[in-house]
């Protein structure tokens, strides 16, 4: 693999003994350093490792006016040696190349991506947290930088890694609406992309949502509002009648890296897994019927999320207690013990941080 020319300029000033670990609200504290690069007359140049700070942008930057802007999730651990570590990392340069590619954007060099990556989360190994379901929660991200007002697409773009330590996303299981007004995606849109659009038009159903007293929106497909798609935060699963079923992606759904994860460990242990459509009426169906044993969330941020009730108008559907739920704790406690190295990786997902290659 290819080593890239990336300079390292280390803060003066490490903020790291001010942070409280066992206080630190999700996406609101930022880690020493960020990894910028352009994308300039065809290729990634002015790599470098720079203290966490501030950009500027002109004010008719094409991004700000368009929307070209993309973006990935992820996390690193330690294990239970203190080994800091990634968890499947590749899927996540493969799933922001293949946003990349439908937002008309420049795909990133995995090799440089891995690299990047690699060397950031080494060098601010230090800010992450070891407490019970706290990680460093990674951001890459991408968008356009033409100063130009017209629909086109940038020839120029920045791509940006930052960090930043984080407690759990849901301390409690999640009260969810079924959405019967508003779309978050449609067949041939962009919902398969991480794209920065897909959020901005799930925040008005979702403050209307909050406001009604829901945790968050359960979306439904754009032409019937028949069929399950996700929600903002997460994919879903269900199991029914002792099968695990998942909505299928086809398009508008995002293709979950910890949703991915999870159908390979229940198959492997024997589960019987579906990935396809799943309607509204036949989790209901089966609710009334008592089949429907569980139904929870995967996702980076969130990883498993336990499901309090799912809202279908005036119908309200209370779930199992979370301790009683055999397939989202296994699912939750097998990720977990993958990543801690006290469960066998046998799939090859835990990349360790040892030494990456520096110019």
């Amino acid at each position: 693999m290819a080593s890239y020319p990336i300079k390292i300029n280390k803060t003066s000033n490490s903020r790291l003994d001010s942070i409280d670990f066992n206080n630190i609200p999700f996406g609101t504290i930022y880690s020493d350093h960020m990894f910028v690069a352009d994308y300039i007359d065809g290729e990634w140049t002015n790599l470098e490792i720079a203290p966490f700070g501030p950009i500027t942008m002109n004010p008719s930057n094409l991004t700000l006016h368009y929307g070209q802007s993309i973006f990935e999730g992820m996390k690193a651990f330690k294990d239970k040696d203190h080994q800091p570590l990634l968890f499947r990392p590749e899927m996540h340069a493969y799933r922001l190349n293949a946003s990349a590619v439908r937002l008309c954007m420049p795909q990133l060099p995995t090799g440089l991506f891995d690299q990047a990556l690699r060397t950031l989360v080494e060098l601010d190994s230090g800010w992450i947290p070891e407490t019970e379901g706290s990680a460093l929660y990674v951001r890459p991200f991408m968008f356009a930088t033409d100063d130009f007002i017209g629909v086109k697409p940038s020839d120029t773009y920045k791509f940006i890694i930052f960090t930043c330590p984080v407690g759990p996303y849901y301390n409690h299981p999640v009260t969810l609406r079924v959405e019967e007004k508003y779309v978050r995606a449609a067949d041939g849109g962009v919902g398969e992309a991480k794209c920065a659009g897909n959020y901005a038009a799930s925040l008005f159903p979702t403050k209307l949502a909050n406001k009604a007293g829901f945790d968050q929106v359960m979306w439904m497909d754009s032409k019937e509002f028949k069929y399950i798609e996700e929600v903002g935060t997460m994919n879903l699963f269900f199991v029914i009648d002792g099968v695990v079923i998942t909505p299928a992606t086809g398009g508008s759904i995002l293709k979950g890296i910890t949703r991915d994860s999870i159908i390979t460990i229940l198959k492997d242990k024997g589960y019987r897994v579906e990935e396809r459509p799943i309607s509204i009426d036949e989790v209901v169906d089966a609710y009334k019927g008592g089949k429907l044993d569980e139904a929870f969330g995967s996702g980076t941020a969130a990883v498993v999320a336990d499901i309090k009730s799912i809202t279908y108008g005036d119908f309200e559907m209370i779930m199992r207690d979370p301790a009683d739920l055999e397939v989202a704790n296994l699912a939750r406690n097998e990720i977990k013990g993958i990543r801690d190295r006290t469960i066998d990786d046998k799939f090859g997902w835990v990349h360790l941080l040892e030494g990456a290659s520096v110019a």
